[in-house]
């Protein structure tokens, strides 16, 4: 079977890689983290408290912890990572939201995973669980919830 002369061949590598050559993408990657920064140390806050002081189930704790964090940052990364206040702010949110709660079971199952077969303790696998869901949020909210130019 022969190729067609107008089939382009799909390179998502080479995007990735043009994307690192932008300082802007850098410079939104620190501010990312910074205000992810933030959000984790109020997870975490939320988190040991839920389940520390009031006893709460530490999967329990994990959806309060992040129900705070994510306001936080929706709020932070809306205003000053990606500068979108132009944009239409229930599309944004409902986007963020989806981005974030799609990191959060990726977060939880990692959270379990480390508590009940890693054995670790919940505070520094909470810890490790956001930590490791925080590349899929970012690349999630760059490219959908705040892209530029769309709402």
């Amino acid at each position: 079977m022969r190729e067609d002369a107008t089939t382009v061949e799909i390179r998502p590598h080479v995007r990735l890689l043009h994307g690192l050559r932008r300082p802007a993408n850098w410079l939104q990657l620190i501010r990312f983290s910074l205000v992810g920064a933030s959000g984790y140390a109020v997870n975490l806050a939320i988190f040991a408290l839920c389940v520390h002081l009031f006893g709460i189930d530490y999967r329990v704790a994990y959806g309060a912890a992040w129900l705070v964090a994510v306001v936080n940052n929706f709020v932070l990364n809306r205003r000053w990572t990606f500068d979108a206040r132009a944009g239409q702010i229930h599309f944004q949110a409902i986007r963020f939201f989806i981005v974030s709660l799609v990191a959060a079971g990726f977060g939880l199952l990692m959270l379990m995973l480390l508590v009940e077969a890693g054995g670790l303790a919940k505070v520094p696998a909470q810890a490790i669980a956001v930590a490791a869901s925080t590349p899929l949020n970012f690349l999630g909210n760059k490219l959908w919830s705040f892209r530029a130019g769309e709402l």
